[in-house]
Formats: C-alpha cells, sequence, structure tokens
C-alpha cells in the first residue's frame, strides 16, 4: 500500500494557518501603533511549491493545458493597504477577512481529516 500524505498535509496546512492567525492577531493588537506596519506570510501554495511533491500524467496532455487547447487565465491581486497619517498600514476590516480565512483554513482541514479518518475506518471494519 502506497504511504497516504494527505493527513501530513492537512496537518502543514493547519499549522500554517495558525501561524498565519498569529501574524494577523499581531497585525491587530498594533493597530492604534505609529508607524507600524501590517505583516503577512508567505501563502501556503508558496510554500508547498517548494515541496517535492511531483504530480503524475496518466495519459499525454493530461497535466499540460496547453495541450489541451486552454489558455491560461492569469489572476491579478492587488494590495490596497492603505497608510494613515500615523504611517500605519493596518486595517481592521482587511485584518479581519483574513483572520476569517486562516479560520476556514482551519474547518476545511479539520473536515477533510475527519472524512477520511472515517472513510480508512469504513475499509478497515469491512476487511477490504
Amino acid at each position: 500500500m502506497e504511504p497516504v500524505y494527505l493527513f501530513d498535509l492537512a496537518t502543514r496546512h493547519s499549522q500554517w494557518a495558525a501561524q498565519r492567525q498569529v501574524t494577523i492577531a499581531g497585525n491587530i493588537a498594533n493597530a492604534n501603533t505609529p508607524r507600524f506596519q501590517a505583516r503577512d506570510i508567505e501563502p501556503f501554495s508558496a510554500s508547498l511549491d517548494k515541496t517535492r511533491l511531483v504530480m503524475t500524467a496518466t495519459r499525454p496532455g493530461h497535466l499540460n493545458p496547453a495541450a489541451n487547447g486552454v489558455s491560461e487565465i492569469g489572476s491579478e491581486h492587488a494590495e490596497t493597504w492603505d497608510v494613515t497619517h500615523s504611517g500605519n498600514s493596518v486595517r481592521i476590516d482587511q485584518e479581519l477577512m483574513k483572520a476569517n480565512q486562516a479560520a476556514r483554513a482551519v474547518s476545511l482541514d479539520t473536515s477533510i481529516m475527519r472524512s477520511f479518518h472515517r472513510m480508512l475506518l469504513t475499509s478497515l471494519r469491512s476487511g477490504g
């Protein structure tokens, strides 16, 4: 049986989300500190890109959108950090939205792990 990396991936993602929550909490705590610059951590996708996981194509063109006639669509993400007269760039509304995103990430990881755990238990009980 091949090793299952789903639990490890979900754990790493939860740890990333927890670290992001700590960073966001620090931003909110310093919302009134003059010249404080809001911080954020590296996106999880960037840290995931540094791993040695490689997807395997089962047939030519499977993982190559250009081979299937599909063009890639780019997205632009504009940073809208406003700096106040005190030089502080923390916006509470943006920090709360980021905190909500991190909380949803942890909730998703927990749901995935719970479902996969249930599936493993079911397969063991059925003798498969």
